[in-house]
């Protein structure tokens, strides 16, 4: 293997990295760089942050080798970063900065997005709010974002210019602000009584696109990619992004806790306007829609009005339906690659072509 663990735990790399698993323990060492600058005089600050990345439990123990895969989140993002870079045939370490720096920025939102709405568990887990408090979560998620800019400003000069790295930290910080701005629009659709599709997609690739658009995009920077196949590849991670948020909104609704680690039917009892139940509101007759209305205008959906609109959901066929649209978004990713790819060996997009069909069926 090209990457491997020393006896006291510190990640060695023999030769270039090229799968996953690598990627993975490349991710790790940067990582582990990153969360050793938030140790000092609270140490409050870094245990909360390991604790959100699924290293440790609230005590401080070490979490349990056989579950820490599950509560660290899928980190599909910074393997994009990592898989892009190798796609356009740079070498997947001077990205491992980048790819770190993703993960850090994507974890910040979580804990700031889990206090906002108010999630009491995210992978299997009590969110760090519900633990430590909103003000403590606060801090954990503000000390994340500003570790994701110094991990970040790593990636070496000697690798990449001055002028590119530059370039790649104030696109950080612009679709950084493109995931506030889609938190704000996904808040205010909880209060607004009409929401349509488009406005949906348009807040989804600010909030979920933007960052998988940037993780494309800029591992092909590194790597050494001309602009325009930069670009495409950027679209690439677009569609992914959007496809990969509707396929959450499906397992938001459907999906058990065993496999998302939140409550079935959670975005239903919080009034999340996800696109399911913008269709199911396309769709409804008369009668469901008062219904639709009354439920939706409460503070919160009880169980049995969770059941209901579940009911409702299997009479119109939106599972199904939602369903489609995933497969939409994905063939559009397929498409923009292979436009990226034209002129590099097929064989180094290989990577990218199993991730689209590996989050086509994902279960968590």
């Amino acid at each position: 293997m090209a990457i491997h663990r020393n006896p006291g735990g510190e990640i060695s790399i023999n030769v270039a990295p090229r799968t996953i698993e690598d990627y993975a323990l490349l991710l790790e060492r940067e990582l582990q760089v990153s969360l050793s600058q938030l140790e000092g005089r609270a140490p409050l600050l870094s245990r909360m942050a390991q604790y959100h990345l699924g290293w440790i439990d609230p005590a401080g123990e070490p979490t349990d080798p056989e579950i820490r895969f599950a509560v660290q989140g899928k980190r599909i993002r910074p393997q994009l970063a990592f898989m892009s870079c190798v796609a356009v045939g740079g070498d997947p370490v001077v990205a491992a900065p980048l790819a770190a720096a993703i993960e850090l920025l994507h974890n910040f939102t979580l804990i700031h997005d889990d206090i906002q709405d108010r999630s009491p568990n995210r992978r299997h887990r009590a969110t760090v709010w519900r633990i430590w408090g909103d003000a403590q979560a606060i801090n954990a998620g503000d000390a994340l974002f500003a570790d994701a800019q110094r991990t970040l400003l790593r990636t070496g000069t000697t690798a990449i210019p001055a002028e590119t790295l530059l370039h790649l930290v104030d696109e950080f910080n612009r679709i950084t602000i493109e995931i506030v701005r889609g938190q704000v629009k996904d808040l205010e659709f909880e209060q607004q009584g009409s929401v349509s599709p488009d406005d949906y997609l348009s807040m989804i690739n600010d909030k979920t696109a933007a960052i998988l658009r940037f993780a494309a995009w800029a591992g092909a920077i590194v790597g050494g990619a001309p602009v325009e196949t930069a670009e495409r590849l950027g679209r690439f991670g677009e569609s992914l992004g959007i496809g990969f948020q509707i396929r959450d909104d499906v397992l938001g609704i459907w999906g058990t806790r065993e496999q998302t680690g939140k409550d079935q039917g959670d975005d239903i009892r919080r009034r999340k306007k996800s696109l399911p139940i913008l269709m199911l509101m396309n769709a409804a007759e008369d009668d469901e829609t008062t219904r639709l209305r009354d439920l939706f205008a409460s503070d919160e959906i009880d169980a049995d009005g969770v059941a209901e609109v579940l009911a409702m959901m299997d009479r119109h066929g939106v599972e199904a339906a939602a369903t489609e649209q995933v497969a939409h978004y994905h063939a559009q990713a397929a498409d923009s690659l292979h436009a990226a790819m034209a002129t590099l060996p097929d064989a180094l997009a290989v990577d990218l072509e199993m991730l689209i069909r590996r989050l086509d069926t994902r279960s968590s």
